[in-house]
């Protein structure tokens, strides 16, 4: 009896999974999704090639650097990026001197307590610090952007889909909205403190376009500072932020798979002569 009691209700089971499949299907036949906004305008991340790409991959110094001071001077008076520390900075190439200087003239003060009143206070940065939040906190950070809550940035080439190349897009993808939207999906056009961008993934952004036109940083090392360019070295730093480790982790990666190429060629043969001594 249980057999048939479990029979029969499988057969429900699987008889009402039918039935709502072909529902399914009717009502999409008949009814076919509408097309939106989103679908029709919002676009793939153009292609970024860096030299940290691959698995060979290693990160060009002199690239970070730039990114780091287009970060430092555009991003960093909106965007916190919390888990770096100023001594990382000597990972890009810069010298113990030059990182404590970093510090000290960072444009946002560390949160301290005054130890002769203890209240709330600041101080300059040490290279042990951490990058000071641009913001107390997130209500703080709200209040500042239009209610809209500026990410983080250590990790943002991981935490969102097409890393790099996204946020190249992004950066490069401010523009007036195309009048076919407004024709088609008058609802989706950019409402007040929005921004276009069919690289966001709702076309509509609060952020406003950080990088506008060329020439708002002046590079150390003389190199153009054009918005395409700006672009690509913020980018590749913030590659560097979400993985400081790569070119460690590539350099492992091809020391194990050597290893193991040489063990089982070793392995083979051993095994191939043990073969052949039990023919003998």
């Amino acid at each position: 009896m249980v057999r048939i009691g479990a029979f029969l209700v499988g057969v429900f089971f699987t008889g009402w999974l039918i039935v709502s499949f072909g529902v399914g299907l009717v009502a999409y036949v008949n009814e076919p999704a509408q097309e939106t906004a989103e679908h029709a305008f919002h676009l793939k991340p153009k292609p970024l090639s860096l030299s940290s790409d691959g698995p060979l991959g290693k990160f060009d110094r002199q690239q970070l650097q730039r990114g780091f001071q287009v970060y430092k001077e555009v991003c960093a008076a909106c965007h916190s990026m919390r888990l770096v520390s100023f001594r990382n900075f000597a990972e890009l190439g810069y010298s113990e001197d030059e990182v404590k200087a970093i510090a000290a003239n960072w444009p946002i003060q560390t949160p301290s307590i005054d130890p002769a009143t203890g209240e709330a206070t600041t101080r300059p940065s040490l290279a042990s610090d951490p990058i000071p939040m641009p913001h107390a906190n997130e209500t703080a950070a709200r209040a500042a952007n239009g209610n809209a809550l500026p990410p983080d940035l250590s990790l943002i080439t991981k935490a969102r889909s097409g890393g790099a190349p996204y946020i190249y897009s992004l950066l490069t993808g401010y523009q007036e909205p195309p009048a076919e939207l407004a024709q088609r999906f008058p609802d989706s056009m950019p409402g007040p403190g929005l921004n276009y961008n069919p690289y966001f993934a709702n076309l509509n952004i609060a952020m406003a376009n950080p990088i506008g036109g060329d020439g708002i940083v002046t590079y150390a090392d003389g190199t153009e500072a054009t918005r395409d360019q700006m672009a690509k070295d913020v980018s590749a730093f913030l590659v560097w932020t979400a993985e400081p480790t790569l070119e460690k982790r590539n350099q492992t990666g091809w020391a194990v798979l050597i290893f193991l190429i040489i063990a089982t060629g070793l392995a083979f043969m051993s095994y191939k002569s043990i073969w052949a001594g039990k023919k003998h």
